[in-house]
């Protein structure tokens, strides 16, 4: 059953990046801050870029005891590629994320490439090529 989703996956990517409609250039963020009387609260932040076949967030959480995390997101299309990636680092200094790549041949399959790492090290990943039945 993993097998037919991941294949499933890679179709329905495969053909947003053929459908996407062209975006347009816009940037935006937030900042809130609050803290209270005995010294607990929180700070968190989160911006976006979009441009046309390209977006990325980011985005941070902060607490006044030190704890917290950031992360960011992006990913990019067009050309018959898609390609996206995440990251996340904890105050603690690890660090995760994943990562795949999806490519449209001319002969009608897929290459896909995908990868993931954890915070205590592992990491795994995985490609090949698909091709749909005819």
């Amino acid at each position: 059953m993993n097998r037919f989703l991941g294949l499933g996956t890679i179709a329905a990517l495969a053909a947003s990046c053929a459908l996407a409609a062209p975006a347009q250039a816009r940037d935006h963020g937030r900042s809130v801050s609050a803290y209270g009387p005995h010294g607990h609260g929180f700070s968190r932040s989160r911006s976006v870029s979009r441009q046309p076949g390209s977006v990325a967030v980011s985005r941070s959480l902060q607490t006044a005891d030190g704890r917290g995390h950031s992360s960011s997101r992006s990913a990019g299309w067009g050309d018959g590629r898609f390609s996206g990636s995440a990251s996340h680092r904890l105050n603690d200094g690890r660090s995760f994320g994943r990562s795949r790549t999806i490519t449209a041949h001319d002969d009608g399959s897929y290459g896909y490439a995908f990868s993931r790492s954890g915070p205590n090290g592992g990491q795994r990943s995985r490609s090949g090529t698909y091709r749909p039945r005819r």
